[in-house]
């Protein structure tokens, strides 16, 4: 017989686990079904998350403020320290990339233009013969993604939620008012459905007779180099190319190096595609004072967009009680706070937090694609 539920979660990366959280502690009966062994496979726990403050439209941006005061002050009970550490980007530009730093100087905030020495002050291995100008960010952070996730993991089963793996969703039908979801860990029943699956969302929903939005997966890749200094560079701040062709974010001693691809891919267990990993590393050590001669180790995750490029937070009207929380895209660790708790208030139908304009929730509507 099927365990009836108010609210069932499909998925259980950083987006099911916020809004599971908030759920769960408002006293709803919720289960999160994961379709791998562990929770946060694909893209949760294989993000190198910062908070940026500059990064995204403008809806990212007003999710990403209102999130900034969770992260700084965190609820006690749950976590035992702040989830943001000082780190700080330091944007650099070559003579080909410098109009996209001038770009982003005049969209930014926040953002401090700097003198070549100032930025080779900051990060010693830049090479001066190719850095024409640097801007930096004192406001950027680091964030501890997987302290994040495993803390709305912790919430939902203090507060009776249920996390259940190897649970993938085959199908799913809305009768006399409730869904009924079949799952390879056998049948759940509950009031309502929100799809938080991430690269799989527009496969849930046709599973669940409701159209697809469109969602595109993109592969991001990373590789692990050693660092030439480990115990100075820990304090080192972030580094981004300008023209956004490769960025290095020192880690415990180590570079962790991305070429910034956003390859459109099929829903998977993403892996790294080794020539666009290369090249990104090649255009990492031409602005560096530093060869790559060891390649510790690398992966890949997957970043989801909806066609605008922005989050889908809102009930579908296709099917009755279907809830879409998908497409955050690079946004979805910064944003997570502001949007589960958004996301909880929609779907319970209840009044919205202050931070909720109404231009707000309506550019984060499926609505846009459910012509």
């Amino acid at each position: 017989m099927a365990e009836k539920y108010d609210v069932a979660i499909v998925g259980a990366g950083i987006a099911a686990a916020g809004i599971g959280a908030q759920l769960a502690q408002r006293g709803l009966k919720i289960v999160l079904l994961e379709s791998e062994d562990r929770p946060g496979v694909h893209s949760t726990g294989r993000s190198a998350a910062i908070f940026v403050q500059n990064y995204g439209n403008d809806t990212i941006r007003a999710l990403s403020r209102a999130s900034f005061q969770y992260f700084q002050n965190p609820p006690k009970e749950i976590f035992d320290y702040s989830v943001l550490g000082d780190r700080g980007i330091l944007f650099v530009a070559n003579e080909a990339h410098k109009p996209h730093l001038d770009e982003l100087l005049a969209a930014g905030e926040g953002l401090i233009p700097i003198s070549v020495e100032q930025a080779i002050e900051m990060m010693p291995l830049l090479n001066k013969e190719q850095l024409v100008a640097a801007a930096h960010e004192p406001n950027a952070k680091d964030l501890d993604v997987a302290g994040l996730h495993q803390g709305w993991l912790k919430q939902i089963k203090q507060n009776g939620g249920e996390v259940r793996t190897d649970s993938e969703v085959l199908s799913g039908s809305n009768a006399s008012g409730h869904w009924v979801l079949e799952t390879k860990s056998g049948p759940v029943e509950a009031d309502k459905i929100v799809n938080a699956a991430g690269a799989w969302g527009d496969v849930v929903a046709e599973r669940c007779g409701v159209r697809p939005v469109g969602l595109q997966p993109k592969r991001r890749s990373i590789g692990v180099l050693p660092s030439p200094q480990p115990e100075q560079s820990m304090h080192w701040p972030m580094l981004v190319d300008a023209g956004e062709t490769w960025y290095m974010k020192p880690d415990a001693g180590q570079f962790l190096v991305s070429p910034a691809d956003e390859d459109l891919v099929e829903p998977h267990d993403a892996f790294v595609d080794d020539m666009v990993l290369a090249e990104g590393l090649f255009r990492f050590e031409e602005m560096m004072n530093f060869e790559v001669t060891r390649l510790e180790h690398s992966w890949a995750g997957l970043r989801v967009f909806p066609p605008d490029g922005t989050p889908i937070s809102g009930y579908s009207a296709d099917q009755k009680g279907f809830f879409w929380l998908a497409g955050q895209g690079g946004y979805g660790i910064q944003t997570s706070a502001a949007l589960s708790e958004l996301a909880a208030c929609q779907l319970m139908e209840v009044e919205l937090p202050t931070f909720a304009e109404q231009w707000l929730v309506d550019s984060l509507s499926p609505a846009r694609f459910e012509h």
